[in-house]
């Protein structure tokens, strides 16, 4: 299981999603819905964002979506999922990731794994609140995000 807000789904989700579904076969991606943090994009448009990017992947595995509340851990049991799939950009990242794992780990009942997969050169520096903030200023996103998102963004922002 991917967990995340995708809040826009970046290039680098992209290549964790594509590099996961690999390893795994099946990868449930699933949606953080957090009614306490302003969102650009609603779950259900963050999946079909997520859906639209990841159509044309090739080879073999299969990408299950959904949104929820609540804990990662505890999603994690109902999906029957083994592994909680992170993405690591930074040495910050993991200092925050770890702790995240341990906690997963226990809330899990000790059946869940996760597994981290560090970020290449070319999108370790992506993160989706930079993404927002270059979108809103109007400036050129080619390198962090899809044309698909961009126009979603641009969409977001001329309003």
């Amino acid at each position: 299981m991917y967990p995340g807000s995708f809040d826009p789904v970046t290039r680098g989700h992209l290549d964790v999603i594509e590099r996961a579904r690999g390893l795994f076969g099946t990868l449930h991606i699933a949606v953080l819905s957090n009614p306490e943090k302003k969102s650009l994009f609603t779950p259900e448009e963050r999946i079909e964002l997520l859906r639209s990017e990841t159509a044309g992947l090739t080879g073999a595995g299969v990408l299950r979506f959904s949104s929820f509340e609540g804990l990662t851990a505890r999603l994690a049991v109902e999906v029957e999922a083994e592994w909680i799939v992170r993405g690591l950009r930074s040495a910050a990242d993991a200092a925050y990731e770890l702790p995240m794992a341990h906690s997963n780990r226990r809330c899990g009942d000790d059946e869940i794994e996760t597994v981290f997969l560090p970020a290449g050169a070319e999108t370790s520096f992506i993160s989706s609140s930079l993404v927002r903030e270059i979108a809103a200023g109007g400036g050129r996103l080619e390198a962090f995000v899809t044309p698909g998102v961009e126009a979603a963004l641009r969409g977001k922002f001329s309003s």
